[in-house]
């Protein structure tokens, strides 16, 4: 029935009569207890008592005028009359409120209708009334406007061991600065020399500052992905304008970064976030030249509006923004200003500037800005060629993050192991001089890009000319009867590899005909091992009916499995570095071949929740037993007969083109265009049959 603080009341109370030898457990006692509250000094403070005269007064009554066991005496204190009717009071008023538990507020209330004790009447010297507790506990209405919410959480509030008195006091001494709780002063920081150094963008840092120095709608917004600088943009922006060429408009501006979590964090009652917000506001417009920096600034549409309202911080900020007294930065991602747009009150009050994945090189300066910043807190150097190895493999592997931010986590990440493996990550940290600084080479940056990217660490190295080299011969010991194959699948990869093949394409696309049984998975299986690669294998006798295809790229809305996503497109995007297996090709419905023509040309396939797949690191391999049957048909007509070369050489000519035609028939001509190679498995002799039998052999003894 009791709630857990009101119980910690009630036990301070008992402690306090106890450590007085008090004969009785007085209301006095309670109402000390509650003094001492964290509960407690909030509702006494909003209610526009003094606290410290309050426990002054209590403390005074409680030694003169309650009376005492004696010495030696060791007896539980009883409780007064009042104290037990101030308690059943404040039970039959939650249960008629449809409450659970009695809380501290409604205690104060009981104790409130006891007018005969001393309790009340100090409160009501004070000018606490019953009615004041009430407003308080139920709707959040304060009798003294403080200068920072009461309902705050302790974090909110005063430091330990200051204590709160009437309003004024509260809102001069012993409440925190609003701006010091809900902000950061990113000036302060930079003139400190805390914030990183911004490297490049000059141009949109040149068109903030225009859009700053305009007379109304002075308010850009970084628009960008995530982790292509946003943040450190407007950091930036705050070292800037403690330069000496800054504009006279801007000179002694301040830039504040608002934390929307703080400010939303511990509201109770409605109107506290709406008075937080304008403490805020309030303290700003104190400042010369204040400019207010929102991350996330999507966040402001619905936050703090209640149920059923309208009031968020978007609509308190609008008035804001249109007078251009003070000046609002904002940030975020293409997909969060959707929500912004809506509102179209809030969008045309901002000034859109779009920020661009930097290129590779430029993502490489960035990292040699920082270079110095890493070093320093690893502890380690790092050389050119680990910044450019950062930047190459960043780009090509961690496709679902954007440059520079995925870069500096590989450099950052790179630093920190080559420091935990020498040891240096305790609690005593050695001299600087104690041991040699370590270089963090582009080989451990290609360990950390594997790990990161779940690819083996070979895959991983930024050169792989000799793994390349050796394809054809290492294909060709595993797989046997079928060097023609071999060398045209060998051919085809190192021309990608080389950067001869289109770049936006995928790394290979090769159609694997010929009779079923002579190595057409296999051959597959075995490039997928050689070059480090996951081996991805779709069977499409699975994929017939018209339907099927949504299992690819997922079911479209209203369908069942529509937040499932697609199977191949997760898998590409769990594995972009794979071999593609699409096995029996011809099965599948011709739907099918609609969708794998954009993956052929594009390197890239959308699922139904918009999510994209990157091909251009994927081998796409299709087998297909089209042209097998024409293979092993008799000739018809008049042929040489025979076992001479130049007979049996005819006859197999004659097969090819009849297979061939065979495969032009079952696929269309846009199809077969966009292949790489279609690549013809020859029927294998009794001698490649006898290896293979061998081959499984010393397979089984090895079992």
């Amino acid at each position: 029935m009791f709630s857990a603080a009101l119980e910690v009341v009630l036990t301070v109370a008992y402690r306090e009569a106890t450590s007085r030898r008090h004969t009785h457990l007085t209301l006095e006692h309670l109402l000390y207890a509650l003094a001492h509250d964290t509960d407690g000094e909030r509702i006494l403070a909003a209610c526009g008592a003094d606290l410290p005269q309050l426990r002054k007064d209590l403390d005074k009554y409680l030694n003169d005028s309650v009376e005492q066991f004696t010495r030696g005496q060791h007896k539980e204190p009883e409780q007064t009359l009042a104290f037990r009717r101030v308690l059943q009071t404040a039970v039959l008023h939650v249960q008629s409120a449809g409450r659970q538990e009695v809380q501290s507020g409604d205690v104060l209330a009981a104790t409130l209708q006891q007018n005969r004790s001393y309790a009340a009447q100090v409160l009501a010297a004070q000018g606490v009334t019953r009615l004041d507790v009430l407003e308080y506990i139920t709707h959040g209405i304060s009798k003294v406007p403080p200068a920072m919410p009461p309902s705050s959480s302790a974090g909110d509030e005063q430091d330990e061991g200051a204590e709160p008195g009437l309003g004024e006091r509260r809102g001069a001494g012993a409440s925190k600065d609003p701006l010091s709780t809900y902000a950061m002063n990113l000036t302060d920081r930079a003139r400190a020399g805390e914030l990183d150094p911004l490297i490049g963008r000059t141009d949109e840092l040149l068109r903030t500052l225009e859009i700053l120095c305009r007379r109304r709608k002075n308010n850009p917004v970084f628009v960008g992905d995530a982790g292509v600088g946003k943040t450190a943009l407007a950091e930036g922006l705050a070292t800037r304008l403690l330069g000496e060429d800054v504009p006279d408009l801007l000179e002694g501006a301040e830039v504040f970064s608002l934390d929307t979590a703080a400010l939303l964090a511990g509201t109770r009652f409605r109107g506290d976030f709406e008075e937080r917000f304008k403490a805020v506001i309030a303290a700003l417009a104190k400042r010369p030249m204040p400019i207010l920096f929102i991350d996330e600034i999507h966040s402001t549409v619905g936050a703090g509006a209640t149920s059923g309202g309208t009031m968020d911080l978007a609509t308190l900020i609008k008035p804001v923004l249109t007078t251009g007294q003070l000046r609002v930065v904002g940030s975020t991602t293409h997909d969060e200003f959707k929500h912004i747009e809506k509102d179209r009150a809030l969008a045309r009050r901002l000034q859109k500037i779009t920020i661009d994945e930097p290129s590779l090189q430029e993502t490489v300066k960035i990292l040699q800005g920082l270079r110095s910043r890493y070093e320093a807190h690893h502890r380690v150097r790092f050389t050119d060629e680990a910044l450019e190895t950062a930047a190459k493999l960043a780009a090509r592997h961690l496709r679902d993050y954007k440059l520079p931010d995925s870069a500096i986590d590989v450099l950052d990440e790179a630093g920190a192991r080559m420091r935990l493996a020498r040891g240096a990550a305790t609690l005593s940290e050695p001299a600087a001089g104690d041991a040699p600084v370590q270089e963090v080479t582009p080989r451990e940056i290609e360990e950390v890009v594997a790990r990161m990217a779940r690819i083996p660490a070979k895959q991983a190295s930024s050169s792989d000319k000799d793994r390349l080299k050796s394809l054809e011969e290492a294909l060709g010991r595993v797989v046997f009867g079928q060097a023609e194959a071999v060398r045209t699948v060998a051919r085809a990869i190192k021309r990608s590899r080389a950067g001869l093949g289109q770049p936006d394409r995928p790394a290979g696309c090769f159609l694997f005909a010929g009779p079923t049984g002579v190595g057409k998975t296999e051959l597959a299986k075995q490039l997928a091992m050689h070059l480090g690669n996951e081996f991805l294998r779709f069977d499409m006798s699975e994929y017939m009916e018209k339907h099927a295809v949504a299992r690819l790229i997922g079911a479209p809305p209203g369908y069942v499995g529509f937040e499932q996503g697609g199977l191949l497109v997760d898998a590409v995007r769990q594995h972009p570095y794979a071999v593609l297996l699409l096995d029996e090709i011809e099965k599948a419905h011709p739907d099918i071949f609609n969708v794998l023509l954009q993956v052929m040309d594009h390197a890239t396939l959308t699922d139904n929740n918009g999510r994209k797949a990157d091909f251009r690191q994927v081998v796409l391999i299709m087998t297909s037993n089209a042209g097998s049957r024409e293979l092993s048909a008799a000739n018809i007509g008049f042929w040489e007969s025979g076992s001479s070369a130049r007979a049996v050489d005819t006859r197999q000519r004659a097969s090819v083109q009849r297979s061939k035609h065979a495969i032009d028939k079952a696929f269309s001509p846009e199809f077969r265009n966009r292949l790489d190679a279609i690549v013809s498995f020859d029927p294998l002799s009794p001698g490649v049959m006898e290896t293979i039998v061998e081959k499984f052999i010393l397979q089984l003894e090895a079992q």
